[in-house]
């Protein structure tokens, strides 16, 4: 999944709102192999081709005024794990995803590494969020199946590995719940210790462009502030073709290739 699986949805959806929080969890007792199979399955879907989505970050602090940050991404499958160049505020990163993530940004005109921890436009949203480096971790306990907003869906706890970068230190594993219909990540968890729940990554909004589901809007919620950032899709343009150099660090310096306005689909 990372940034791409997260705006895949690989089978036909049935539903495109989601509504309360998990409301039955999983029975911890399943089978090993078969949680293997649905992971691996999983991992595969993405966005066919390359990708245009124009963005918005609505962030909503416990205290204080909410703001606004609108954003555009660029996506690549990518040959290690799909690639992503994003602008928003007036930053701009490029973030690979799989299993072994890297991310870039700009610094005045510099171009550096991005940590996992760094946040977009000063959101709740971080590098860390959208490369989802967890989704291909070896170390998982697959608990089976439990119902959430009402939906079946399979969980999954997922570990990282000796010398992974993480976003916070407190962190020692993350809890996925994948939709059984149609294989999209309703929900993703970040646990201490204590099992508790240090941020949550939820699904609420999907959107059909042609023959392809996409995820149109994502709550990000720190439990520790509880200040909440919604990622809301405005408009998406597929089967681009982008060239291979838009998606290397340098390039962050230039600007973001335009989209052929006729292939532009706003929500």
């Amino acid at each position: 999944m990372a940034v791409g699986l997260l705006w895949a949805v690989s089978a036909p959806a049935q539903a495109d709102k989601f509504g309360q929080p998990q409301d039955k969890a999983a029975s911890g007792k399943a089978d090993q192999a078969e949680g293997a199979r649905i992971l691996s399955e999983f991992r595969q879907a993405q966005i066919a081709g390359d990708y245009w989505l124009s963005f918005e970050l609505r962030v909503m602090p416990r205290k204080g005024a909410e703001r606004t940050v609108t954003g555009a991404l660029l996506g690549t499958p990518g040959a290690a794990g799909p690639l992503t160049r994003i602008t928003t505020g007036d930053g701009a990163w490029l973030i690979e995803a799989g299993p072994q993530p890297s991310a870039w940004t700009v610094n005045g005109e510099v171009v550096e590494a991005a940590a996992p921890g760094q946040a977009l436009a000063d959101t709740g949203v971080t590098v860390f969020d959208l490369q989802m480096p967890f989704l291909y971790w070896k170390d998982f306990t697959y608990e089976g199946q439990a119902r959430v907003r009402g939906r079946p869906t399979y969980s999954f706890i997922l570990r990282p590995p000796v010398g992974q970068a993480l976003p916070v230190a407190e962190l020692t594993g993350v809890r996925v719940l994948i939709d059984t219909q149609f294989q999209a990540m309703v929900q993703a968890e970040l646990l201490d210790r204590a099992n508790t729940v240090l941020k949550s990554i939820s699904l609420l909004d999907l959107k059909k462009v042609g023959e392809q589901w996409l995820v149109k809007a994502v709550d990000v919620r720190d439990h520790r502030t509880r200040d909440k950032t919604r990622f809301t899709v405005r408009a998406a343009a597929l089967d681009l073709d982008w060239a291979a150099e838009v998606f290397s660090p340098s390039a962050l310096t230039t600007p973001a290739p335009l989209v052929p306005g006729e292939k532009v689909v706003r929500f």
